[in-house]
């Protein structure tokens, strides 16, 4: 018999490519997979080699939204019993931990971020609501997986307890289909730095890189890919400054179709800033997207970003809220480019998944 795995996540299927990668492992190693996720409006339909289940959720957002998911999760796990549940993010881990509790699966946790030290809780009575239930549940967990070492240290100092880390390395895009700019839609004459991700919200340097188009000379455009809270604002202040020529917003797309933006690309961009402790140790996925699709970087000073960017020699690190640095920069890196391709080539053959996932690959199969 296979073993069998729930999935719970609190997010949109169709976007969440760290889960995804999971849930094609632990395929590959016999287990019997579903994923629960979320329905929204403006959910893209999938076709997925495994089983998935999408909730539709009457509220959208805020405290009813999360009483909810918790409420709806916890009954569907409670039908859908599993000898193995992964949680991932603690919005789904209290209805996976009761019902590890009451039919002794074994639970795992992914958390993907520090998720107390999220901007969108700070000064917000809900972060202590989220921190006491983390208090409660964190040490009872006996498999807990993150992002990075950093990330992997702080909840260490919190609790005692370390977890283990995978990064959220893409797979190499293999097969994926490279078209001209001009199949994209895109101008052929044009210098284009590309800032993409499903998370372009406050504080991720995307107010700074339209400032910094702004003022660069008509041969650069900023491709904006995807969506967040952010754009809305961005979309206005473009269009009130007269910039539609300059800065191209594409919205969310499929994966391979992210990944033909990016190699379109002459620079990636990824400039968040240290602006809480959850931003100062992330990695972002989109870091890697730009690497195994050929081209250089311009990031933000943080921590685990400027490790890579810095040991592999694929670009430079900035202070984005100094628009002029990363003007210099961003044309610096780009007229350099042919200095960071052994770099590149390098992060190419060592950052990717089948290395990254291979700690995951024995534990899994060890379970």
């Amino acid at each position: 018999m296979p073993k069998r795995i729930v999935i719970s996540t609190s997010n949109d299927i169709s976007i969440d490519n760290r889960v995804h990668k999971v849930a094609m492992l632990l395929q590959s190693l016999g287990y019997e997979v579903l994923w629960v996720g979320r329905m929204l409006p403006t959910s893209a339909a999938i076709d997925r080699p495994y089983e998935v289940r999408r909730l539709s959720l009457v509220f959208k957002k805020g405290a009813l939204f999360y009483a909810e998911l918790q409420v709806r999760l916890f009954f569907f796990l409670l039908t859908h019993r599993s000898t193995y549940l992964l949680s991932n993010d603690l919005d789904t881990l209290l209805p996976n931990y009761l019902v590890s509790r009451l039919f002794h699966s074994t639970l795992i946790y992914d958390t993907h971020e520090y998720f107390c030290g999220v901007p969108e809780l700070e000064g917000r009575w809900a972060k202590k609501v989220w921190q006491r239930l983390e208090r409660s549940l964190f040490p009872r967990v006996d498999h807990i997986w993150t992002v990075n070492e950093s990330i992997a240290d702080l909840y260490e100092a919190d609790y005692g307890k370390r977890p283990k880390v995978f990064r959220n390395i893409s797979p190499m895009p293999e097969g994926f289909a490279r078209v001209s700019r001009g199949e994209l839609g895109l101008p052929e004459d044009k210098i284009i730095a590309i800032n993409q991700g499903s998370g372009m919200n406050v504080d991720r340097g995307l107010e700074e890189a339209v400032e910094a188009i702004a003022g660069m000379s008509e041969e650069w455009m900023l491709l904006l890919v995807g969506s967040g809270d952010a754009i809305p604002a961005l979309k206005q202040s473009v269009r009130a400054r007269g910039l539609e020529s300059k800065v191209v917003f594409v919205g969310r797309v499929p994966y391979a179709q992210l990944l033909q933006y990016t190699a379109a690309a002459d620079v990636g961009l990824s400039l968040d800033k240290d602006t809480n402790i959850n931003y100062r140790f992330s990695l972002p996925n989109k870091l890697f997207d730009y690497l195994h699709c050929g081209i250089p970087v311009v990031t933000s000073p943080l921590v685990e970003v400027a490790r890579i960017v810095e040991g592999y020699g694929v670009g430079a690190t900035v202070e984005p809220t100094d628009i002029e640095a990363l003007r210099n920069t961003m044309v610096q890196v780009v007229e350099q480019r042919q200095h960071f391709i052994k770099g590149i080539e390098r992060a190419r053959r060592e950052l990717n998944w089948p290395q990254e996932s291979e700690a995951l690959r024995k534990f899994y199969d060890q379970l």
